[in-house]
């Protein structure tokens, strides 16, 4: 395989008919969160692979809403980029601590779970020395050209500003598509979000918020995960005792921790992965909305914290002005004459209604996939989709497409309705990157063990 020019020579738009342009990439990513970070890092020493990345953003950040202070992930450190797969590579967690000189400071702290802010920081580090990453870079569009049997990659270049500085064209034999998740904002408050009247911001913008939800007089925290309880304790310690006004409120029928037993964990592993790819649409579809607690229960530590901080507070032989309620839904809201934020309240299981008026709302509602449809129009005629219309995705990470395309389109994240909930765990990243990484080059460049877990799932 042939190494094209550096990625700045690719022509501007439009090229001249007769302009053959530039060799192809083998690789062209799209986003560069985790998921396309391990896969750009694995590729890295496969001399033989030529690879870019692109990515609108100015740089690497990973949640920066939801960096409170003291918030860990709930997975340990060697859920890296690249560790599970190849823990050799001078990308790992443990290269990152070693480059910073913090490797002591670290045994020493016998950590197996890493604060969030700590694995922002090691994916930054990974972002700013790898080469091939091009952030300011917008990706418009992915047309497959007959003529050449390539991908064409229409992508524009940012300036600082986020303007547009010129068009460009990347041809590529493959794809990787890791564009990520969005906000999640349930329908009754989306037209609340762009007010510049009361706060009601999503939990991935806490921290941009915290000050203005703080100085509130009552704040209603909305969502029942990880991120709700994160931020429901943050406010709950910075608020003063007995007047600490805060609701937290969530669908799900419990506050109920994440199931995090070893044999549970399983289902996180390849082995959980290969057999709930070849189960049924339906039985996949029910599987994945019954497994919520997998995947969006709260990690007990935190709901321990949580507990000890109102447990501290009735130490005086009062109470904490807070209401918790679980088997909520929020179906209606909108702004009073005053400024506040009237909600409509349905208890799911009793099936009453009430209201609640508050000064200020966090949606702690998770994040879906953004939707792939937008960047490959141009695939859409020669795609597969399953009876929901969701693309078909096979055990490789690939798009189905019709026998005309020979090239593939890989995607990350973006496979929760095919391979499970081990989808957007950052213990399967690296994993799922070499077993792209072995399809594309056509041999085993990264040996994956056959069995990974204890558990027999199914019976054939």
């Amino acid at each position: 395989m042939t190494r094209p020019a550096p990625d700045d020579t690719a022509p501007e738009l439009p090229a001249p008919p007769e302009q053959a342009g530039p060799p192809p990439r083998d690789l062209v990513g799209i986003g560069i969160g985790p998921a396309n970070l391990s896969l750009a890092a694995l590729a890295q020493p496969l001399s033989q692979l030529d690879t870019v990345f692109y990515e609108r953003r100015p740089g690497f950040d990973w949640h920066a809403g939801l960096l409170i202070e003291g918030t860990t992930l709930q997975v340990p450190f060697l859920a890296d980029l690249v560790t599970l797969v190849d823990p050799a590579s001078p990308w790992s967690f443990l290269n990152h601590l070693k480059a910073k000189d913090r490797l002591f400071p670290f045994y020493f702290a016998e950590r197996r779970h890493i604060h969030r802010a700590e694995y922002d920081a090691y994916c930054r580090w990974v972002s700013e020395h790898l080469p091939g990453l091009h952030f300011h870079h917008r990706v418009d569009t992915i047309r497959w050209n007959p003529r050449r049997a390539l991908f064409e990659v229409d992508h524009t270049r940012l300036d600082p500003h986020g303007r547009p500085h010129g068009r460009h064209r990347t041809p590529a034999r493959h794809i990787a598509l890791g564009i990520g998740t969005e906000p999640h904002v349930p329908e009754p408050l989306r037209p609340l979000t762009d007010d510049a009247g009361t706060p009601v911001v999503h939990s991935g913008d806490y921290l941009q918020h915290r000050d203005t939800l703080l100085a509130a007089r009552h704040v209603t925290v909305i969502g029942t995960g990880q991120s709700g309880a994160e931020v429901f304790l943050d406010l709950l310690r910075h608020r003063p005792a007995g007047r600490e006004n805060i609701h937290w409120l969530g669908r799900t029928p419990a506050f109920a921790p994440m199931e995090y037993s070893k044999l549970g964990l399983e289902h996180f592993t390849p082995d959980y992965t290969r057999y709930f790819h070849r189960l049924d649409e339906p039985v996949r579809d029910r599987l994945v909305a019954g497994q919520w607690q997998l995947h969006k229960g709260i990690d007990t530590d935190t709901i321990a914290a949580i507990h000890d901080e109102l447990y501290r507070r009735t130490l005086d032989g009062g109470r904490p002005d807070t209401h918790l309620t679980p088997a909520v839904h929020v179906h209606t809201a909108q702004r009073t004459h005053n400024g506040t934020v009237r909600l409509g309240l349905e208890h799911t299981q009793q099936h009453t209604r009430a209201t609640l008026e508050t000064d200020a709302v966090v949606l702690a509602t998770g994040y879906r996939q953004r939707p792939l449809d937008p960047l490959i129009t141009g695939l859409a005629p020669h795609l597969h989709r399953d009876d929901a219309g969701r693309p078909q995705i096979d055990e490789h990470y690939r798009l189905r497409l019709d026998d005309t395309i020979t090239g593939h389109v890989y995607v990350q994240n973006a496979e929760l309705h095919t391979h499970g909930v081990g989808a957007p765990d950052l213990g399967l990243v690296a994993w799922r990157s070499a077993t792209i990484l072995n399809t594309l080059t056509g041999k085993e460049v990264y040996r994956l063990p056959r069995r990974t877990a204890f558990t027999t799932f199914g019976l054939c």
